[in-house]
């Protein structure tokens, strides 16, 4: 499974790292500052292109609040940027196949106007202020903050931008940091995947999604595919080898879709919401979260159902097959050379250090700062 998804990770984070290093975080949140429409489709367009697991992207979207993004502006990019990029569309697209794709998109804009619109009903002023006062006090979430605060963008004109040696540094930065912020749950997520294909069987998932009842599992799936993602622990792409483990035992299409975009509700990320915002908020999250991821996948499962196009329940082939001299081992040969380039410009500029930084605990903030600082000192001139 790992060989089958290694291409598209690798094109989803360089294109995120691309993103990344032309366009400042500064823009960004000018951009979602509004609490209008404007600020929300930026929300959705921004999130969507910079990609990143779950921890760094809630990390990054306290880091936006602080700053004067708008507080749902803030919660939307944080949801864009695990569930509408481009890596998880690809990656299912390889293992589940194009309806998977279609649904993850059209259910992802879906969730993020049914989070709008809740956040606009339900969300009182007082909320957001008190989650404001808890978010300046800087509580640390996890080993992501330093991740979030990273900007390394190039100023002048874009072309001028995105070829220069800052930006050729910058992106191979940025690639690592997403690399290296994923690792662990991409790692889990094959493993435990691998483990219940492996030792579940079949039989015990037929009957918990109550295969034989297609009316039950068609409202089953939904509610019960977030519930399963939180317990699950791994974010964002870690969660498509198990959605595939979930579909191969008989989940509705619908509950994918649910239990895909449920990788922000994991109890870890609950956790960490509570130290940023407060208990309140985390609370809140969780519910208008969990609607919000429900009833998208219920309605995405149920349009899809009425289009005839709903996929039909194969054996997904990515559990059974070895690689084999085939598209996708020369996409990865290719991507394997990328990689190795972005290595090499990463470690001759410093990177690792910068990794160290980024995840240092706080309370290494001076020192940490006075590094930075020395480090794009060292890389001015060493462009220079």
């Amino acid at each position: 499974m790992f060989w089958d998804i290694l291409w598209p990770l690798a094109l989803g984070f360089l294109l995120s790292a691309v993103v990344q290093a032309v366009v400042s975080r500064g823009a960004v949140v000018r951009a979602l500052g509004r609490p209008d429409f404007k600020g929300f489709a930026f929300a959705c367009g921004f999130g969507a292109a910079s990609s990143s697991c779950s921890y760094a992207a809630v990390a990054l979207a306290r880091s936006l609040f602080r700053k004067g993004a708008d507080f749902s502006n803030a919660m939307i990019f944080e949801f864009a940027s695990t569930n509408l990029v481009i890596e998880l569309g690809l990656i299912l697209l390889i293992l589940l196949g194009w309806q998977f794709l279609a649904a993850e998109l059209a259910g992802g804009l879906l969730m993020a106007v049914i989070l709008w619109i809740l956040f606009k009903v339900t969300l009182r002023k007082r909320m957001v202020e008190d989650a404001r006062r808890q978010a300046e006090m800087g509580v640390v979430g996890s080993t992501m903050e330093g991740h979030a605060e990273m900007d390394m963008s190039v100023g002048g004109p874009f072309l001028k931008r995105l070829l220069s040696p800052q930006a050729f540094t910058a992106v191979s930065h940025y690639f690592f940091g997403d690399l290296y912020s994923i690792y662990v749950d991409l790692g889990l997520g094959l493993l435990i995947a691998g483990a219940l294909a492996a030792w579940v069987p079949d039989s015990f998932w037929r009957a918990f999604f109550f295969t034989s009842q297609p009316g039950v599992n068609l409202f089953w799936g939904p509610l019960v595919g977030p519930l399963l993602s939180m317990i699950s622990f791994v974010c964002s792409v870690g969660n498509v080898p198990l959605a595939v483990v979930l579909w191969n035992g008989g989940i509705s299409f619908g509950g994918v879709i649910s239990f895909i975009f449920a990788d922000l509700i994991i109890l870890p990320i609950l956790n960490i919401y509570r130290k940023y915002y407060g208990r309140r908020m985390s609370l809140y999250l969780l519910a208008v979260s969990y609607v919000a991821m429900a009833l998208a996948g219920f309605l995405i499962g149920v349009a899809f159902n009425l289009l005839g196009i709903s996929p039909a329940h194969v054996h997904v082939s990515a559990l059974q097959v070895g690689p084999s001299w085939n598209y996708t081992t020369f996409l990865n040969v290719a991507f394997l050379l990328v990689i190795a380039v972005l290595l090499w410009r990463f470690l001759r500029t410093g990177g690792p250090a910068m990794l160290r930084m980024m995840s240092a605990p706080p309370g290494h903030g001076e020192h940490a700062g006075h590094q930075h600082h020395e480090h794009e000192h060292h890389q001015h001139e060493h462009h220079h």
